[in-house]
């Protein structure tokens, strides 16, 4: 059975070139970067070649990257440390649709005393930068928003809202993991204060991330240990993943707006197909203010485990929204929050492209998925439809 990987938001594929730079890091030289010892000392200049690619994806500064262990640690570090760096101010600003990286530890400190306000999405998931505008106030320590969601890829006018909190004189964090490597973002020119990446969704391997730090921003370290990164994350670094994730930096930086067209193209033919052959489906999500590689479509009168469990039995990977959240019986709080119809929202299935598809893995999408969603709407609780 043949296998079609539609699961990116989730996780991608290691590129080939990304694990060719890592073998070495992984076999011959395995010294630790902080060593005295030229065996071990000479691949520090490994890790600081690593920290310029990452910087130039991003429009930084190398000496304002910090390598952590994924995304959850870089969301949580931007967090904690500022609010630390902030100890008088007891007021937060987040949105209703974060990943629960950002969503659970604000819930997490809103339980421990802080103001937790989440911002609205509308219909199409769009943030209201005016009720942004309304909820500042002298108290608040942070302003914490994604720069696109997870599981509708809706992009937030992130230029717009660093803006309006830089003018408040507030850190702003931008939680970026699913749009580095898929938006340019040049950081020289957007006021964010601290932006947060994670190797394993622009194909380099999991276990490795980057949280970016402007020079000049208030930050209290979140793991303190030894002098690594420059003392602001302790913890001997993870070579081989460092270097892995500055390949594909690189890779992204060069290949980047080339491959959103042939994704984004994709991806149009996957909806229009899916929309034509399936009646009673929706699309969640701005229709243009979105990443080229997500959709997030609704089935109505169907349940989206049902869909999933009969698209991996035919080799089809999707999913139904984070993969943090998998397990969970509610239905998606992110469309929930966009207003989603009871009769959709159970049903909602996200495909996310790469590099790494083909036009053959969209017509088999759109035919595997027609047969499924006919079969289970016969049998479907809800009634045959």
């Amino acid at each position: 059975m043949q296998t079609v990987y539609a699961d990116n938001n989730s996780t991608t594929e290691i590129a080939p070139e990304v694990l060719e730079a890592m073998l070495p890091f992984l076999k011959e030289s395995y010294g630790n970067p902080s060593s005295m010892h030229t065996f071990g000392g000479e691949i520090h200049h490994h890790i600081e070649e690593a920290r310029e690619r990452v910087a130039a994806l991003i429009g930084a500064e190398p000496q304002e990257i910090v390598f952590t262990s994924c995304g959850t640690e870089s969301d949580n570090t931007a967090i904690r440390g500022t609010i630390e760096a902030y100890p008088r101010k007891r007021h937060i600003i987040t949105t209703r649709v974060e990943h629960p990286a950002v969503k659970n530890v604000c819930r997490y400190l809103s339980s421990r005393g802080y103001k937790v306000t989440e911002l609205d999405v509308n219909g199409e998931g769009l943030l209201d930068v005016e009720e942004l505008k309304k909820v500042l106030s002298d108290d608040t320590a942070l302003v914490s928003t994604m720069y696109a969601n997870n599981e509708t890829g809706v992009i937030f006018p992130i230029e717009e809202i660093s803006g309006i909190v830089k003018e408040k004189g507030i850190p702003f964090h931008a939680d970026s993991v699913q749009a580095v490597g898929k938006i340019a973002i040049d950081l020289k020119k957007t006021p964010i204060d601290l932006l947060s990446l994670s190797g394993h969704k622009l194909h380099a391997p999991k276990g490795v991330g980057a949280l970016y730090i402007r020079h000049g921003t208030k930050f209290t370290p979140f793991i303190i240990g030894g002098h690594q990164e420059s003392g602001r994350r302790g913890g001997t670094e993870n070579v081989a993943s460092i270097v892995g994730l500055g390949k594909a930096s690189e890779l992204a930086c060069k290949f980047r707006d080339e491959e959103n067209v042939i994704i984004k193209k994709m991806r149009d033919r996957l909806e229009k197909g899916i929309l034509k052959q399936v009646p009673h489906c929706r699309v969640n999500g701005h229709p243009e203010k979105r990443l080229s590689n997500t959709t997030n479509i609704s089935f109505e009168y169907v349940e989206g485990e049902a869909i999933l469990l009969s698209l991996s039995e035919v080799g089809i990977c999707a999913s139904s929204g984070s993969a943090c959240t998998s397990g969970s019986l509610e239905p998606s709080y992110v469309l929930r929050a966009m207003g989603v119809p009871f009769t959709a929202i159970n049903g909602s299935v996200r495909f996310s492209l790469s590099r790494y598809n083909s036009e053959k893995d969209i017509d088999y999408i759109i035919a595997r998925t027609k047969v499924i969603i006919e079969r289970l709407r016969v049998i479907s609780p809800f009634g045959a439809k």
